[in-house]
């Protein structure tokens, strides 16, 4: 049995679904049975419609056939002979994907990540009459509710950004109505005349052919046996004159003239129009993908609107110069009542209230990564503390298209976070790595020596308790997909989990100071997000949870109106929020960590150390290499240039002489009971190595630093101040 079958007068139209079952019950599992409906409209000539043998009601909802990334199998056995017939798409890849053969017409379909309301459209002709077929019907998303989720993301999406949302070329369209406020881009213009333009025709040929006329006067000279009769001004003259049959009296005459207010309107109404036609059709007939029978539908249209202009009706109306006063005859007489009612349509703004006029959308996967980012930027501000007057949004769309728009990438999408003035955070759309530390689509000092990583969310938070300007770095992928359920609890894909241990390990800190070539670990935490479900106990309890306290790499389930799942990400950016740098990475696996696992090399660093007494409690220990741990004292680490680059920490004390000197095995941060300074520096160091002569170093100035050489400049040091002391 098909999954659907269409009895036409003219044809039986199939559609099938191979996978349909399974595709079903995934959707049931995510979304729930009772959201799975969908209605059904289409044309004339229908005599059944049948799902699965169950008859559908023209208007009415039924189970939902179509969904998004399923492949659909479509016939069309035509009854009668068809001189041709073809599939009625404006995008010309679909159109390819059927053939026509004998009395057959046959092919297939996919929405991809398009959802929303849809038509199979079959245009065919029967004799010398040409025909079409719409068969209307609702694509479903397999992953969230359509008729609530989708919504929620396109008016969080254009409260933020308006007209971000939409988009032209798409396989599905969306309800929406016109509304008063605000400009009308050409996307809303052009949608809104698609519907219109029929009815405006119409109404511009009927005024044509029964003008509102009115009475002009206008004055004329005539002779007095031409007068048919005599104004009471002329009597006199006429009588001063009566022997003069050449002199001419000056009177006024009155015809029926088209050019009148309204008359006017409507010729600068329909220039207007053409013009905007025109430039649009132009401008869409040089994209990819439009199909044939779509630039044929718009020409067809241009040639008409053309041919109005031209009519000589117009050669006897004057320019309008706008509407002094209400006119009944626009807003009630026929034809006039519908170009005026275009015209103000045209001219206004937009509502995502459903409505009669379509609207295409980007694809489900492009709007959820967006409306994450939105998500997450909303939950950094309010985690802060901040006002919305403390973000500077240097953000932006870009045109990209005829008229379509798209977030930017890179550093145009930076939002910073600010307070009083200090910049706590920042977030960053869609960043590409690469190995080009300046290009402008990736972030400040990172790179990326490899291939080019490019993750969906940056989030960088801003802590000065370390070291001026210090920035941890997280990263966020927003992937709308799902991979079952474990435990009542939906999963993330395994490979996007994948994806961020090798962002991760891709992507590198480079200071970008004279002499600094090094590369550090950067990103400290990966997190997937995606429109999973689940009791938040039960999420807490899941693999792909518990991994971010183990390892930093995890997910998070993210879908619209979902309050209690949405908790856990808050509390998470909060926890991030909140910890110091020490914190952060002692409980992380060093990144930025400073941690040494490599060979020594070749630029090694020696630092002759000054002990601070007050923080390492045993010094004689430290200074007779019994010890397995050094704190750097209050001013090293402010003097200090790279503390990743100390390998090797020879201790000293003021007026003493270096003993011997450690290997750092380890490099972190510690807290210090010091109100001044309470984050010091705490190096692990073990296999301590005797100088042959104890050396002597002028420390008197140095209290309390870290005084940092080569490996050549330290032996040469020891050497000398052996001699010295020797003399």
């Amino acid at each position: 049995m098909d999954l659907l079958t269409i009895q036409h007068e003219d044809f039986t139209m199939f559609v099938d679904c191979t996978k349909f079952d399974d595709i079903w019950n995934k959707a049931k599992s995510n979304v729930g049975e009772k959201d799975l409906l969908s209605t059904y409209t289409w044309s004339e000539g229908v005599v059944s419609v049948e799902r699965n043998g169950e008859p559908i009601a023209k208007g009415e909802k039924a189970p939902a056939v179509f969904f998004d990334n399923a492949e659909y199998p479509v016939w069309v056995d035509f009854k009668k002979p068809v001189a041709k017939a073809q599939f009625g798409s404006m995008l010309q890849s679909d159109n390819e994907r059927f053939t026509f053969r004998g009395h057959t017409l046959a092919g297939f379909i996919n929405y991809g990540n398009d959802i929303g309301k849809s038509e199979l459209n079959i245009v065919y002709q029967t004799g010398t009459e040409s025909k079409r077929f719409t068969f209307g019907y609702e694509v479903l998303s397999t992953k969230l509710n359509y008729h609530e989720h989708w919504k929620k993301i396109i008016e969080d999406i254009e409260q933020e950004y308006r007209m971000l949302s939409f988009d032209y070329l798409r396989r599905t369209f969306h309800g929406f109505t016109p509304d008063e406020k605000g400009d009308t881009p050409e996307l809303i213009w052009w949608n809104v005349f698609a519907k219109e333009q029929e009815r405006f025709v119409k109404a511009c040929k009927s005024i044509i052919e029964r003008p509102r006329r009115r009475l002009r006067g206008y004055e004329v000279f005539l002779r007095a046996d031409i007068l048919k009769r005599v104004p009471a001004n002329i009597e006199n003259e006429l009588a001063e004159h009566r022997k003069e049959p050449a002199h001419l009296y000056r009177v006024e005459e009155h015809v029926q003239s088209n050019d009148t207010q309204e008359n006017r309107f409507l010729k600068y109404a329909l220039g207007q129009i053409l013009e905007k036609y025109e430039s649009l059709k132009k401008r869409i007939e040089a994209l990819n993908g439009v199909a044939e029978i779509e630039k044929e539908k718009m020409q067809k249209m241009l040639d008409t609107l053309k041919h109005l202009q031209r009519n000589p009706f117009f050669r006897t109306v004057g320019r309008f110069k706008g509407l002094n006063q209400e006119s009944l005859v626009l807003q009630r007489a026929s034809g006039y009542s519908q170009v005026y009612r275009t015209w103000n349509l045209l001219r206004r703004a937009y509502s995502l209230k459903d409505g009669v006029y379509r609207l295409q959308s980007k694809d489900i996967a492009t709007l959820y990564e967006i409306w994450c980012f939105i998500e997450v930027s909303h939950i950094v501000r309010e985690q802060l503390g901040i006002t919305p007057e403390d973000v500077e949004h240097r953000n932006r769309m870009e045109m990209n298209g005829v008229f379509t728009w798209e977030l930017g990438k890179g550093e145009h999408s930076r939002i910073l976070f600010r307070k009083n003035g200090v910049e706590l955070a920042e977030l960053v759309y869609n960043p590409k790595h690469t190995t080009w530390e300046n290009d402008r689509t990736g972030i400040k000092n990172l790179v990326v020596p490899t291939v080019p990583q490019k993750p969906d969310i940056v989030l960088q938070l801003s802590k000065d308790d370390v070291q001026k300007g210090m920035k941890m770095t997280y990263l966020f992928d927003a992937k709308y997909r799902i991979d079952g359920k474990v435990n009542g609890v939906d999963s993330p894909p395994d490979d996007a989990i994948n994806q961020m241990h090798r962002y991760r390990d891709a992507i590198y800190y480079k200071d970008n100071k004279e002499g600094d070539a090094a590369l550090k670990k950067e990103v400290i935490g990966g997190y997937i997000l995606f429109p999973g479900d689940g009791e938040p106990a039960d999420v807490q309890v899941a693999n792909f949870y518990k991994t971010i306290e183990q390892v930093n790499i995890g997910a998070f389930p993210l879908r619209p109106k979902d309050i209690d799942n949405r908790e856990l990400l808050v509390q998470f950016i909060e926890s991030l929020i909140g910890k110091t740098s020490t914190e952060i990475l002692d409980d992380s696996i060093p990144q930025k960590g400073l941690y040494y696992t490599h060979d020594e090399p070749k630029d090694s660093v020696y630092m002759i150390l000054t002990l601070d007494e007050e923080v390492n409690k045993d010094v004689d220990a430290v200074l007779e290499g019994r010890a397995s741990t050094i704190i750097m004292g209050r001013k090293g680490m402010e003097e200090t240039k790279d503390i990743q680059s100390v390998r090797y920490i020879a201790p000293i004390i003021p007026g003493g002489h270096i003993k011997g000197y450690y290997k750092v095995v380890k490099a972190n941060l510690a807290h210090v009971d010091n109100k001044i300074y309470p984050i010091r520096i705490r190096f692990d160091v073990a296999e301590w190595q005797v100088l042959k002569q104890p050396a002597k170093f002028g420390m008197a100035k140095w209290a309390f630093r870290g005084v940092c050489k080569t490996r050549e400049e330290f032996f040469k040091l020891c050497s000398e101040q052996a001699v010295i002391d020797k003399i």
